[in-house]
């Protein structure tokens, strides 16, 4: 393990590193579940869907591994899928052949885009200021994550407000939707007090047992499962199942539509997302993992790039969406993981899915929520390392943190992070503080919120 991972070159061991990837993986195993409804309501079959996402999963994280030797866990990415599934196959009219087409030349642009140093030079050329307000940003949006998917934060007249507990008690959605409220509440306290003491594993042992506490509620009766609702059993319905076959999925691809201008338009918009949601990503969890050099480069980053652009090609053969870097692997950085070991550990998880789905299924989303939490809190200590008695530099990286949550997308907070950069240096003529690049960069944000 020393020899192929390097762990005390990076301050880490075995032991930590494999804790890190189960706690990645437990944070994201519910992608497992979403993907195959997503694609299915694209018309796709949803046993091979989930077969397709765990085994491209596993793949590209076994080549993350051993190409960059990083601890960023990739798999479907969410945003990417409903793209698929609810503009392009439902808003559009296309098949869902024709869509996984899209996803595999957008795989195969990007290896040639990662070859070439094209996405290495774009993460190079953005400044380090943004780069923290990346990381920040990146923090509050998936703390944002973890409040809604726990229904701690819920729509209201105001847009979001508090999850209505009153309310609950009197139409008589507290015992299904209210109590996991309430154990989601608690699971952040306990998550925190287990950081607070420096427990081993805090955030692992957080969700397993804020999923324990579920458990014992069901039996109590205080939590009643109500399928039809979204609020399903949290007791596994078995251990062993048979992966389902990929066969209604394998290579349905179809080029027909290869040529025509809305199809590169649908390229066009996989790639804008894909590309600045993996480069956030990297730069949000390199950032706090420590990772990047003094001047601000992530060492292995091709390796890094490759694995995602061949994940989402084999992902599009196999049958599943674009495969991306999940933000969900900073909550394994949070536990001590530097190294491809804990990335490998979530791959090997995802293929024992395969085998043991029942027990990854039940995983619900409000015992994941404390640990997105606590990760948004420890993303957000970058803050002050911005330079905010520099306005030139510090409002772009302010643009780019609010625009995450407030816009619920990471790429979107680059997008107008970089505009603004460039802009603002522009009218305060210090153009030649920033590389070339970034004029790109900036004009093709623009040029995708006109056209796309």
């Amino acid at each position: 393990m020393e020899q192929l991972f390097k762990l005390k070159e990076k301050g880490t061991n075995v032991r930590t590193e494999i804790m890190a990837g189960i706690t990645t993986f437990m944070t994201m195993a519910y992608i497992l579940a979403v993907n195959p409804s997503i694609l299915g309501d694209a018309g796709m079959d949803r046993g091979a869907v989930f077969t397709a996402t765990a085994l491209a999963s596993a793949i590209a994280c076994v080549l993350m591994a051993c190409l960059a030797n990083l601890p960023f866990v990739l798999s479907a990415g969410m945003g990417l899928n409903a793209y698929l599934a609810y503009t392009v196959v439902i808003g559009m009219g296309y098949s869902w052949e024709i869509a996984l087409t899209a996803v595999f030349m957008e795989g195969i642009i990007f290896i040639l885009l990662s070859l070439t140093n094209v996405r290495e030079a774009i993460f190079n050329a953005i400044p380090t200021t943004l780069k923290l307000g990346v990381s920040v940003g990146i923090g509050l949006f998936i703390c944002f994550i973890g409040l809604q998917n726990a229904h701690i934060v819920v729509a209201s007249s105001t847009l979001v407000s508090i999850f209505p507990f009153k309310a609950s008690m009197t139409d008589g959605t507290f015992y299904s939707e209210g109590i996991t409220v309430v154990l989601a509440l608690i699971g952040i306290l306990l998550t925190a007090f287990l950081v607070i003491k420096k427990v081993r594993g805090n955030i692992l042992i957080g969700i397993i047992v804020t999923w324990g506490l579920g458990i014992l509620c069901q039996l109590c009766g205080l939590y009643e499962p109500i399928p039809e609702s979204g609020y399903f059993s949290l007791i596994p319905s078995g251990i062993f199942s048979a992966p389902a076959s990929l066969a209604p999925t394998f290579m349905k691809l179809d080029f027909s539509n290869i040529l025509s201008l809305n199809f590169l338009s649908v390229i066009m918009a996989f790639l804008f997302v894909d590309l600045f949601d993996t480069l956030g990503t990297l730069i949000g969890c390199a950032s706090k993992a420590g990772m990047l050099d003094e001047e601000g480069h992530l060492p292995h980053i091709r390796g890094a790039l490759l694995a995602d652009a061949v994940g989402t090609t084999v992902g599009a053969c196999l049958g599943t969406s674009t495969i991306t870097t999940f933000v969900e692997s900073s909550s394994g950085i949070a536990e001590g993981g530097r190294s491809g070991l804990t990335t490998l550990t979530a791959g090997l998880f995802f293929v024992l899915s395969l085998f043991f789905s029942p027990i990854f299924l039940a995983i619900p989303s409000f015992a994941t929520a404390p640990a997105l939490v606590i990760v948004g809190f420890f993303m957000m200590q970058e803050v002050v390392k911005i330079k905010w008695e520099s306005p030139l530099d510090a409002i772009p990286a302010f643009i780019a943190i609010i625009s995450m949550p407030f816009m619920y997308s990471i790429s979107e907070g680059i997008s107008l992070g970089i505009i603004t950069y460039v802009v603002l240096h522009l009218l305060a003529g210090e153009a030649k503080k920033m590389s070339p690049l970034m004029y790109v960069l900036a004009l093709l944000f623009i040029l995708k919120y006109v056209l796309l």
